[in-house]
């Protein structure tokens, strides 16, 4: 369920007019491509579900990397990624979502005037 969670992510947050000024949004740090993408930076899932439903609880952390001055210039691209993502649809082959969760951000500055965001949520899947 994990590796068809993070694809079907990916290409619902491609098809994000709200996200179009992104040059690359990938499966994992693109190889070649400007500031700013965005990636899948990691993933884990553990046993989870309810009596007769079984299911997996997955994490996953998306990376995002910019070129900016100021910092709060991230803050609306940062703020559609993250409602794109708790608006994933509830259906999908194989599994069905039980709950979309945001975990945590974080920020840093980086070499060269880039900035990095990591965004980490927490999605609890039904087999189906």
């Amino acid at each position: 369920m994990e590796n068809r969670l993070r694809a079907d992510l990916i290409a619902w947050l491609r098809n994000d007019p709200a996200l179009e000024d992104i040059n690359a949004i990938e499966e994992e740090s693109p190889l070649r491509a400007s500031v700013p993408w965005l990636g899948v930076s990691a993933s884990a899932s553990t046993d989870w579900g309810v009596k007769e439903k079984p299911g997996r609880e997955i994490r996953i952390a998306l990376e995002l990397e910019t070129r900016i001055d100021d910092p709060a210039q991230d803050a609306d691209i940062l703020s559609s990624i993250e409602q794109r993502v708790l608006d994933l649809p509830p259906f999908a082959q194989g599994y069905e979502v039980a709950s979309i969760r945001f975990l945590r951000s974080r920020s840093e500055q980086r070499d060269n005037n880039r900035r990095g965001a990591l965004l980490e949520f927490r999605f609890r899947l039904f087999h189906v």
